[in-house]
């Protein structure tokens, strides 16, 4: 069954890494980079902070936590754990992969930028998707976000993915958690 499982992710992926061009490399690779989001994060937190005002502390924390959550754990304990090569770095895949940029290091499962990704459009999610309609959005963006590692040859569909599911756990985890931090401040206050 797992070599089945495996055969699809790899067909798959060899699938979607195929439809790349040489004029959307560059772009591509600038998009997987955390720096062209800040506009999006500054934006979140805008939001966060118009909608909770001096209490938003604690929306932060929830945020700090998935992020801490869900990069952890699929870069501390995942990719030592299952030691699956990235795509870049099998040897066979030698000439069959289009990488553009780094590969990154030696193991890809589970992907932290998809991790990364989702859990931030779920707490986002949590704490102004009842207020802000359009926050669901940020689920669009978090696979795009994922797909530009499949497209680049560093993940495998299954890495994203699982990365995906790591990051949505992560922030309903973080959630509990600062939630929990922000009722007990808010009964010491009283």
């Amino acid at each position: 069954m797992i070599e089945k499982i495996k055969a699809w992710d790899e067909g798959l992926f060899i699938y979607l890494n195929s439809f790349h061009h040489d004029w959307l490399d560059p772009v591509m690779f600038q998009l997987t980079q955390t720096w062209p989001w800040i506009p999006l994060y500054l934006f979140l937190s805008f939001l966060v902070i118009r909608h909770y005002g001096k209490s938003s502390w604690w929306v932060f924390i929830g945020i700090g936590l998935t992020i801490l959550f869900a990069d952890q754990f699929t870069s501390g304990f995942m990719k030592p754990f299952f030691e699956r090569l990235r795509p870049c770095h099998d040897p066979i895949w030698d000439g069959i992969v289009h990488n553009y940029g780094k590969c990154g290091g030696l193991y890809g499962f589970a992907s932290s930028h998809a991790s990364n990704s989702f859990g931030i459009a779920m707490i986002m999610y949590l704490t102004l998707g009842q207020k802000h309609d359009h926050i669901k959005w940020l689920f669009l963006w978090a696979t795009f976000f994922s797909y530009t590692r499949i497209y680049l040859g560093v993940h495998y569909p299954a890495d994203v993915t699982v990365g995906g599911l790591v990051g949505v756990s992560a922030a309903w985890g973080a959630w509990y958690i600062s939630q929990a931090i922000h009722k007990l401040s808010t009964q010491s206050v009283r």
